[in-house]
């Protein structure tokens, strides 16, 4: 656990959620969303008694580990009890009936939950988390939220971009806030003050533009309820910001992954384990990590899409900011791909040097590398700052060349190197091992022993 000393815009935003019931929170990746809320939940439950019931509403992977990891990292957050509202219908209500101080469900289960207690809505507060997935004002989450806003005292909303494909993203999310007070009850009304149509043909409108100064006038009318910050205005976040993304495997997946790791451990002596052998069980057990294993005919067997499901969140909260992702094994990258091909973005495999041009001149979404074959001499720093590393590996030269192609001189923001990691997997493994600058064979045989010892002891 680590004392937590807020930097001074992060102190200046919880003090805004301790002040202003309903406050959105605009804030690029990396500035601390999590932390911020979550001491501004203790203060108001815990030495205010502002609160009761606080209700968290996120994406799937991050309702099932952000929140909660976030917490267990400070000391001042010990006393938040959590209870994680997932899974079957029958798991979700003995969760919402588990005494806790803060409720996380994902935002896929909001239609439910408001079917569930109807007039009995008991939260006092709600965050929602990712706020720009109730952009829609048609969407069942968007109405289940509004019909239960009247019952919620306080409300803070968090997102990077809100309004990803343009300002009318925006009336929903601050209805949801305001009830309409600032922008309008009605969406019509919103989009004929400040909008005209773009384009259209004889029948129909498809897209429409903001008209001359709307954008001022909106962003004036919302600057008392919107904190709208952008990482590159602080410079006290360092040039590099390294972000832990926690997988957390489900029911079925944790056994799958569990089963196969005791099976491959318990093959192994640990007293007679070689460099050759580690290296091979540790290949698994990452790959096991990443959602898939290759058999002995080198086909890829499919074990869990949990750490995929992460990585579509992730790239989901970039909001449309490029990143340069790092695959470990073939497979991780041919599932990338598939997932990506529903995603409509531009993805490109780093292969030639008009790879590497074309991501400087921002004319790719997310560019797929291997590690070994990105390490040295490419300069990518033109074309986006943030990294993702889908799968780690235990090479520590590798890890900080491939780091390096973004953190660079000539990079003009501050980077993010985003780190899948599945909680109680391999990954956690390798990621503190290269958080301590230790990631070499010998620690992978050490990491190896341990588990097969722990694997011993519970078989």
């Amino acid at each position: 656990m680590v004392k937590f000393t807020p930097h001074s815009y992060q102190r200046y935003n919880i003090n805004r959620i301790l002040n202003d019931p309903f406050i959105a929170l605009w804030l690029d990746m990396g500035l601390g969303k999590t932390v911020i809320t979550l001491t501004a939940i203790n203060d108001l439950k815990y030495n205010r008694f502002a609160v009761n019931k606080v209700l968290v509403i996120a994406p799937k992977k991050v309702a099932q580990g952000t929140w909660t990891n976030e917490a267990k990292k400070w000391n001042h957050l010990q006393l938040l009890r959590f209870s994680i509202v997932l899974g079957s219908q029958t798991k979700r209500i003995r969760a919402l009936n588990t005494p806790a101080d803060i409720y996380v469900i994902n935002r896929d289960n909001v239609v439910w939950l408001t079917d569930y207690y109807r007039n009995s809505w008991p939260f006092d507060m709600v965050v929602v988390d990712e706020s720009s997935s109730f952009k829609n004002h048609q969407s069942k989450r968007f109405k289940a939220l509004k019909s239960v806003r009247p019952h919620i005292k306080r409300q803070v909303q968090l997102t990077g971009t809100p309004s990803p494909n343009g300002l009318l993203d925006i009336w929903a999310q601050i209805f949801l806030l305001d009830g309409g007070q600032r922008l309008g009850k009605r969406i019509t009304g919103f989009r004929e003050r400040y909008f005209e149509p773009d384009q259209r043909n004889r029948d129909r409108i498809f897209s429409y533009a903001p008209k001359d100064g709307a954008d001022r006038k909106i962003h004036s009318l919302i600057s008392d309820i919107v904190v709208s910050m952008k990482a590159e205005d602080y410079i006290e976040l360092p040039a590099v910001t390294y972000n832990s993304v926690p997988v957390v495997l489900d029911d079925k997946a944790k056994k799958a992954y569990e089963k196969l790791e005791k099976e491959m451990l318990l093959e192994v002596d640990e007293s007679e384990i070689t460099a050759t052998s580690a290296a091979v069980l540790g290949n698994k057990l990452l790959q096991l990590c990443n959602g898939a294993v290759y058999d002995e005919d080198k086909n890829a067997l499919e074990i869990h899409n949990n750490k995929m499901e992460a990585f579509l969140e992730l790239i989901e909260a970039l909001n449309g900011s490029p990143a340069l992702v790092f695959y470990n094994f073939q497979h991780d990258k041919t599932r990338i791909q598939k997932a990506l091909a529903k995603k409509g973005l531009r993805v490109r495999e780093l292969k030639t040097a008009q790879d590497e041009l074309d991501w400087n001149n921002k004319e790719i979404d997310i560019l797929l590398a291997h590690p070994a074959s990105a390490g040295y001499g490419l300069n990518l720093q033109q074309g986006g700052n943030h990294i993702i590393w889908f799968g780690l590996n235990w090479n520590l030269e590798l890890y900080q060349q491939a780091n390096a192609r973004l953190a660079r001189q000539g990079q003009k923001e501050k980077v993010f190197i985003h780190r899948l990691t599945v909680q109680g997997g391999m990954d956690e493994n390798v990621e503190e091992a290269l958080k301590g600058k230790a990631a070499t064979q010998e620690s992978l045989l050490t990491a190896l022993k341990a588990r097969i010892e722990k694997v011993k002891e519970d078989a």
